[in-house]
């Protein structure tokens, strides 16, 4: 059975990443606006697998034997005015999930729930990855700075995401 506790902070983070998942079709909607399909497609399956997060937390509770509460989410932001700045936000947003997780790993072992430490192993793991991504696409639009010819390649090299397996 899982602490009371414990569920209700599991059903803060399934909010937290179904937020994720919103933000990041926020940013496709705005790219592909600004006809970048790249960046859409990256940030779509982003958003997809954050939806997939969200959707292990709702499993990891039920399993525990605790109750699924979902709440409201946040409206993201619509517009972003660069390339640059999206990615700023999305390496920021992974920053900021990483400490949540963080926060649950802590409250787990508090509470000695090792199911629970075993579950957000997982998560500890992806998000190095999730922000390692992220700081990487950043990387790449500082490089590139205000070149035109620089941002589209980028966008194609985006743009295959999911096919290179």
């Amino acid at each position: 059975m899982i602490d009371k506790k414990i569920t209700e902070a599991f059903n803060k983070q399934l909010n937290a990443e179904l937020y994720s998942s919103y933000l990041y079709l926020s940013m496709a909607a705005c790219f592909e606006s600004k006809n970048l399909s790249g960046f859409a497609t990256w940030l779509k399956m982003q958003a997809e697998e954050e939806r997939t997060h969200a959707m292990m937390f709702f499993e990891h509770i039920n399993q525990r034997g605790g109750k699924v509460e979902l709440t409201a989410i946040d409206q993201p932001p619509a517009e972003w005015n660069t390339a640059l700045k999206a990615f700023e936000d999305v390496l920021a947003h992974e920053k900021k999930v990483t400490a949540m997780i963080n926060d649950l790993m802590d409250m787990a072992k508090s509470n000695n729930d090792h199911a629970s430490q075993t579950f957000l192993n997982w998560f500890v793991s992806e998000q190095v990855e999730e922000e390692d991504n992220a700081d990487d696409i950043l990387q790449k639009l500082s490089m590139v700075g205000d070149s035109a010819n620089g941002l589209m390649m980028l966008d194609q090299a985006l743009a295959k995401r999911g096919s290179e397996q």
